[in-house]
């Protein structure tokens, strides 16, 4: 059986998915935490940015010992693999680099033993994953504000991605937690 890719991003009402530490936090609560820790996965695919910015976050946070430690310990603990065009020098455990073309190499992947792969972030990583057919489900926490600045999910292009909504989710803080998988062919 082949394996699913589910990619979860924060986006704001606009569309920005840019930057979210600078407006998601005022949000969070325990409902968005269950649904965030319920994408846990063996494997994470992530992009150069995204790599960076959580092993420069997450092993001081499990060395820690605080509240978000288990968590910590898990995406520790998950092989992570990180898409970039340039060799890597690796500080967080269980990490390597993408080899090779991203379609070819996450097919291979997606062949390969194992549970689900998450996508976290990583939003070049996503666009690419689309637009190949290769992304099972996109998980949106749309926070109800509009940014009004910086990158979005969808950027400019010719072909349409058709989505269907599998699953919807009303939290306590407006935000609407929304599962989409590509659309079947008509």
């Amino acid at each position: 059986m082949m394996r699913t890719i589910a990619a979860s991003l924060f986006i704001s009402l606009d569309g920005v998915v840019e930057n979210p530490g600078d407006w998601h936090f005022p949000y969070f609560n325990d409902e968005m935490g269950a649904a965030v820790s319920g994408q846990m996965a063996d494997t994470l695919l992530l992009g150069r940015k995204t790599y960076d910015s959580f092993a420069g976050a997450w092993p001081g946070i499990e060395a820690a010992g605080g509240e978000d430690a288990g968590y910590a310990k898990s995406l520790g603990d998950a092989r992570k693999i990180v898409v970039s065009r340039q060799e890597l020098e690796f500080t967080w455990r269980n990490s390597e680099l993408l080899r090779g073309d991203l379609a070819e190499a996450v097919t291979a992947l997606k062949n390969e033993p194992g549970g689900r792969i998450a996508v976290s972030g990583s939003v070049s990583v996503i666009r690419q994953l689309l637009r190949a057919g290769l992304l099972d489900e996109l998980h949106l926490l749309v926070h109800p504000i509009a940014v009004r600045k910086g990158e979005r999910l969808f950027d400019q292009g010719d072909e349409t991605i058709p989505l269907e909504l599998v699953k919807s989710e009303t939290f306590s803080t407006g935000v609407l937690y929304l599962v989409y998988r590509p659309a079947k062919d008509s």
